[in-house]
């Protein structure tokens, strides 16, 4: 299986490119793409600003349709790996922990989509998912219905229960993501 990291989001409320956020003097992405490797056979970077990335020698996928969000970069790495199924992160989750990946991994058996749930809510940028969810995709970005949430509902997932998830990140830390500059501020004085 290979592993995709989700670097194309547009970081409206963040002045530069999460990925690109230090945290203990290393970029977000460097400690992402250094996890995966160790467990996958691949790693990509789902971008639209390769430029930023080159650096990393990874291979580079970029949107194949105009929409911006998670949703099509999700559809662009299916569609242009033609990989059976992909394990997807976002670009801004700096605490993954690898046991997390490893259940991940180990619950899918061919499913559209393995994904953990923390406090309640599914973790639609973190899991896995396969070629069976690409009509579903096709048709909701042929109406621009990009909600996450809403592609969920339509499709066949494996959510990994919370308690499972505890059991290998009691703390949950592989769940914090980074969306605004308050939040780095505030998380980087805490680690």
């Amino acid at each position: 299986m290979d592993a995709i990291i989700l670097a194309g989001g547009e970081n409206r409320r963040f002045q530069s490119h999460k990925a690109l956020a230090e945290i203990k003097g290393r970029k977000i992405i460097e400690e992402t793409s250094e996890l995966l490797k160790k467990h996958f056979t691949a790693v990509y970077i789902s971008t639209n600003t390769p430029e930023l990335f080159f650096y990393l020698g990874l291979p580079l996928i970029g949107d194949i349709v105009e929409q911006r969000g998670p949703m099509i970069g999700i559809y662009s790495s299916l569609i242009s790996t033609g990989a059976p199924e992909l394990f997807f992160v976002a670009c801004d989750m700096p605490f993954i922990k690898t046991e997390v990946v490893e259940l991940i991994k180990k619950k899918f058996h061919g499913q559209d989509a393995v994904l953990p749930k923390n406090k309640g809510l599914p973790q639609a940028l973190l899991g896995i998912y396969s070629q069976r969810v690409v009509p579903a995709l096709e048709q909701r970005i042929a109406q621009n219905r990009m909600a996450m949430w809403d592609l969920l509902q339509e499709i066949a997932v494996q959510f990994i229960p919370e308690q499972e998830i505890s059991a290998v990140d009691p703390e949950e830390r592989s769940f914090v993501n980074i969306n605004t500059l308050e939040e780095y501020r505030n998380l980087i004085v805490h680690i």
